[in-house]
């Protein structure tokens, strides 16, 4: 099976533009209705859902679409939107380079708990009173991008901040206006980011804990406040997220897969992944083939 389609691109049309924003409804009609294939972005997806049915299939996990919802997927994130009908909404796309551009600090970005890399990726619900404020920013945003006001791009910055904040605020976990602990954000990017560097080698907490000159205990602790999860999960879900993309768009066997993610023998990664899954990696991937 070949490998998971990649978009490089925010803007096919124009390569040196970093943000993007389209109706739901007139992607829905370009592909005169037919579903994309599962894709990966190597840039920020939001899409805020107005009145849709359907499915959002990310990284393995299917969510029904719905009215109201606002869905997060991050870079790299593989994500399918599959429709029983015509849906009415936003899908907004920007990359780190657009953020940089417009002042806004990939910190920033990262201190969300919005754009959940590995894991559970379910869309936000907000009030419909929250929810239009929401929309009432996208609206803003995709009438700037089809203008010719100066500095649209720079407005458009400001209001896609104000609506990422509006979005942060309604999790339950680390609402931006109260979390003041710079220093544990500044850790979990660091972690975050020595995670993806390593994951394929060391799975074991006390590693991380080590690169960052703290203990495994004060990692746990900064992580399970930050992200709700411990830092034991965070590496396991980043694990299993890989292995599931690689068993089911690569055609390596699972013991390559097992290799591949550090397992030293093949019984080990297979012990693994029914433990996380419930299911053995040659069930998962007949499963996922016959879906």
């Amino acid at each position: 099976m070949d490998s998971v389609k990649t978009y490089q691109k925010v803007n096919h049309a124009e390569e040196s533009v970093n943000f993007g924003i389209s109706k739901m409804e007139d992607i829905y009609t370009k592909r005169n209705g037919e579903v994309d294939e599962p894709h990966r972005h190597n840039y920020y997806t939001v899409l805020i859902v107005n009145q849709a049915k359907g499915q959002h299939n990310i990284d393995f996990n299917t969510y029904d679409l719905s009215n109201q919802q606002v869905f997060f997927v991050a870079p790299g994130q593989v994500h399918q939107v599959v429709e029983s009908e015509k849906s009415f909404g936003y899908a907004m796309t920007f990359s780190n380079q657009f953020l940089v551009e417009n002042s806004i600090r990939l910190s920033f970005i990262d201190s969300l708990n919005l754009f959940n890399n590995y894991g559970q990726s379910p869309p936000l619900t907000p009030s419909k009173e929250k929810f239009d404020t929401i929309e009432h920013y996208s609206d803003q945003i995709f009438k700037l991008f089809h203008s010719d006001t100066n500095m649209k791009l720079l407005s458009i910055g400001a209001y896609l901040k104000l609506l990422l904040i509006e979005c942060n605020n309604i999790c339950s976990i680390n609402p931006i206006e109260s979390d003041v602990d710079t220093t544990g954000d500044n850790l979990i990017r660091k972690f975050k980011k020595s995670v993806e560097n390593h994951y394929k080698v060391e799975h074991s907490t006390s590693f991380y804990a080590n690169e960052l000159y703290i203990t495994p205990d004060h990692l746990n602790r900064t992580v399970k406040s930050k992200l709700g999860k411990t830092a034991k999960d965070y590496i396991q879900a980043r694990i299993i997220t890989e292995a599931k993309r690689l068993l089911y768009f690569t055609d390596l066997t699972n013991k390559e897969v097992a290799y591949e993610l550090g397992f030293n023998e093949p019984a080990n990664f297979s012990a693994f992944f029914k433990k996380h899954t419930q299911i053995s990696p040659s069930s998962f991937k007949k499963k996922e083939q016959n879906s």
